[in-house]
């Protein structure tokens, strides 16, 4: 894949390479379907690419806990159902 550059990018903005794709893609889409492409929602999804939205702390934190509380119930899951390692133990 090329690399992104101002250059080279929708408008000369500092996107990545998905995010540049992404728009193409819209305005591909909207072009084949006769509509026009340079709406207040491309603009709303530039303004989100270049600057997204922050988290407040406590939204953070609380992704954070349910993520390891998720994290630790896939384990004990996972523990539960692997058969009893029998390693160490004689076979007669």
């Amino acid at each position: 894949m090329k690399e992104s550059r101002p250059s080279n990018t929708f408008r000369g903005l500092p996107l990545t390479p998905e995010q540049d794709s992404e728009i193409r893609h819209y305005i591909h889409t909207r072009e084949r379907n006769g509509a026009q492409w340079d709406t207040p929602e491309l603009a709303a999804m530039l303004a989100d690419m270049l600057d997204p939205p922050e988290l407040a702390i406590e939204e953070r934190q609380s992704i954070d806990d349910c993520t390891r509380t998720e994290h630790a119930t896939a384990l004990e899951g996972a523990d539960a159902e692997s058969p009893p390692s029998t390693a160490g133990r004689d076979a007669t």
